[in-house]
């Protein structure tokens, strides 16, 4: 008998997991960059007329809406991190899987800002840079749970039996 098993395939749980860190992490890795490298008063342009590096501190939901209710974000990011978990209990296809990820990543990447940014806790302000000045400014936690959802919608169309 052969010690040293093959490693089965790579389990949905284990690629969700995967990529829902890989979102957190280059979400927290640039937001750590942009606060210490950026002035909020002075936007970087990066393609003239098209992208720009622009500091903002958000307390509001994506793209600065419901600015007056960052306590309402925290417990919903909480919220959609826990289910997201729960329902990984289930196996999922691969697609699915890397959907689920990249929203869990970037419900815990603004979530983080909100428990651990200043004014405080439940508060925090979500760090916001990517400005393309036709969208409001985003973060790379919201373009992940946007292409999260996305790529849900898309699977959920290619999987729905007639």
């Amino acid at each position: 008998m052969n010690l040293l098993r093959k490693r089965e395939a790579v389990s949905s749980f284990e690629i969700l997991i995967g990529t829902g860190a890989i979102a957190l992490a280059l979400d927290q890795a640039t937001k750590a960059v942009v606060v210490q490298t950026l002035d909020p008063d002075r936007p970087v342009r990066v393609i003239k007329g098209i992208l720009y590096w622009t500091l903002q501190r958000n307390p509001g939901a994506a793209f600065g809406i419901f600015q007056r209710a960052p306590v309402l974000f925290t417990v919903l990011a909480i919220s959609i991190a826990a289910g997201i978990l729960f329902l990984s209990r289930r196996p999922h296809d691969r697609v699915t899987a890397v959907a689920l990820g990249l929203v869990l990543g970037g419900a815990l990447g603004n979530l983080a800002d909100r428990l651990f940014r200043p004014p405080g806790p439940f508060r925090g302000r979500v760090i916001d840079f990517i400005d393309f000045r036709v969208w409001p400014t985003f973060n790379i936690a919201d373009a992940a749970v946007v292409a999260g959802a996305l790529l849900l919608a898309l699977q959920s169309l290619r999987t729905k039996s007639p």
